[in-house]
């Protein structure tokens, strides 16, 4: 799936000629505009990946480079028309995403340092603002499909650092930047202890199977409803389940125990449903669970594939081992 994402963007790419933070006035309206400047890779550059990764390094340079005296304000950021701007952003995210997540964290904090560099020359520009934003927007945004706590966590971290955010806003960066560092892609996921409905109780690590799917969900959620829907429909889990590839643990993390059991019916038998009796996921925060279904993949080892990854990154994985 990467390198076909990676072919379509590296395409488009080519084709093209390859809410405020700080509340920063806007630049003289006479400031002329202009077209994004794509990245522009050389030929020697000839493999997928390897332009792929050149794409992703320097995907912003022209941009930055030709920041300085451009229009900005409400509708255009640095020359650039707001609409033209968020279009490539969102290409730029899914070019981030066909890298591994090493390269990728790497892309994002020097773009950071990108921004700050232009805020710093051009206390005018508004690409700091927008650029925080955006970031925010794609790979944080608990209902984007783009979201990637692991990409976004460097950028806020560096944000919550930066002189040029606003020193009240501090505190909220800082535990964002917390909150996204929890259960990073190739570290062991935490473990907690859950109950099922008898009141059994079992650890996360106790669980045995190549794979474990955890899904943090509620009772009568219409998104828990739409994954359950695209799970049944998707015929070749219940045959990893049933040899032991795959486990789905639904945990439900609040107090409405009640409700819980009412609705314990619309989850499968088949999968481990239980609840977070000691309610750690909310008093410790030992997963970031900002929105419901919140989807962890994680390995026989328990070392985290995917963190709160949008559905259909999942099932696409699901699929991809149902087929071997």
């Amino acid at each position: 799936m990467r390198r076909s994402l990676l072919v379509c963007v590296a395409a488009a790419v080519l084709a093209a000629g390859c809410g405020p933070r700080s509340g920063r006035g806007a630049a003289p309206a006479a400031y002329p505009v202009r077209e994004f400047p794509a990245v522009q890779i050389p030929g020697v550059y000839a493999g997928q990946e390897e332009r792929g990764a050149y794409a992703a390094e320097h995907f912003w340079d022209r941009f930055f480079d030709g920041a300085p005296g451009m229009r900005c304000d409400s509708v255009t950021i640095c020359g650039v028309p707001k609409a033209k701007f968020e279009e490539v952003f969102s290409s730029y995210v899914v070019i981030l995403e066909s890298q591994d997540i090493a390269s990728g964290r790497k892309n994002v904090s020097r773009v950071l340092e990108r921004v700050e560099d232009v805020q710093r020359a051009d206390s005018t520009s508004n690409a700091f603002d927008v650029f925080s934003d955006m970031m925010e927007h794609y790979l944080y945004d608990p209902n984007s499909p783009y979201r990637n706590e692991d990409l976004y966590h460097p950028y806020v971290a560096g944000l919550a650092a930066s002189p040029f955010t606003d020193p009240a806003q501090v505190p909220s960066l800082e535990f964002d930047a917390r909150m996204s560092a929890l259960n990073a892609v190739g570290t062991p996921a935490a473990d907690f202890r859950f109950a099922d409905v008898a009141g059994r109780t079992r650890r996360l690590y106790d669980v045995r199977a190549d794979y474990t799917l955890l899904v943090f969900s509620n009772p009568g959620c219409q998104a828990c409803n739409d994954f359950l829907m695209d799970m049944a429909t998707a015929g070749y889990y219940k045959d990893l389940i049933a040899s032991g590839t795959l486990a789905v643990v639904n945990v439900y993390i609040d107090e409405d125990l009640d409700s819980w059991r009412s609705h314990l019916k619309d989850f499968p038998d088949f999968w481990i449903n239980v609840y977070d009796r000691e309610f750690v996921i909310r008093r410790d925060l030992v997963y970031n669970v900002r929105g419901i279904p919140s989807l962890y993949l994680l390995d026989k080892d328990k070392r985290v594939i995917m963190k709160d990854a949008p559905t259909e990154r999942v099932m696409s994985f699901l699929a991809s081992i149902g087929r071997d």
